[in-house]
């Protein structure tokens, strides 16, 4: 019992030595502080720091995760839209194809350069075997475009309604690409109509033509 008595009394004393140094400290003098207290708080202030270092590193990890998720959803459109080209290959094979037997088709609706003269022939007869008459045939100034060239003719002809649309019908039906523009129909005497149009014809580019537009073409600036 003596014994049991002098270890509560023992331990109550180290107690007592412990609180006493937490007692009266001088807070504008930290470095007058017993060993204890001074410990504390650089144990205190450590374990703040870490935690305060912790949370901004989850942060970081967090933004991280964020941006790999988004990245790993773009990364699987990406690999669906890729999967099914590779699934349907062969039939954007066969629409390729496709596209440039219709491309080649068009090509050769548009005359070349050496058969423009033809083909404004082929539009004065179609007028001509419609009993009308020219008052006007004027081929303008070729208009040079990206790809094909373009060239308008000043019309004015003088002939019967159902006439003027058998002849619109004539153009309409080469076998080169024709357009009538403006048109402005008026009548004269003894129920005649005169037409202004403009037809437009296109032909396409041939190799000296092509290499003048891209040297003609602005570079692009080059980036310092």
């Amino acid at each position: 019992m003596a014994r049991q008595l002098k270890i509560d009394i023992n331990f109550q004393e180290k107690l007592e030595a412990i609180a006493s140094q937490f007692r009266n400290l001088d807070t504008k003098d930290p470095s007058g502080w017993p060993m204890l207290p001074r410990f504390s708080v650089f144990l205190g202030l450590a374990v703040a720091c870490i935690v305060a270092l912790w949370f901004v590193w989850l942060s970081d990890i967090k933004a991280e995760l964020t941006q790999a998720q988004a990245t790993e959803t773009t990364l699987r459109e990406e690999y669906k839209i890729k999967l099914a080209k590779a699934v349907n290959l062969d039939a954007l094979k066969k629409q390729r194809e496709q596209v440039q037997q219709y491309v080649t088709q068009l090509e050769k609706q548009l005359p070349s350069k050496a058969e423009m003269d033809a083909l404004l022939s082929d539009i004065n007869q179609a007028g001509l075997g419609r009993s009308l008459q020219f008052e006007l045939f004027r081929p303008g100034q070729v208009g040079i475009k990206d790809y094909y060239a373009e060239l308008p003719i000043a019309l004015k002809i003088t002939g019967r309604y159902h006439d003027m649309g058998a002849f619109a019908a004539d153009i309409a039906n080469l076998s080169r690409i024709v357009t009538l523009n403006n048109l402005a129909i008026t009548s004269v005497k003894d129920g005649a109509l005169t037409l202004d149009a403009t037809a437009k014809t296109f032909r396409y580019l041939d190799g000296t033509e092509i290499s003048a537009q891209r040297k003609a073409a602005p570079k692009p600036a080059k980036s310092s």
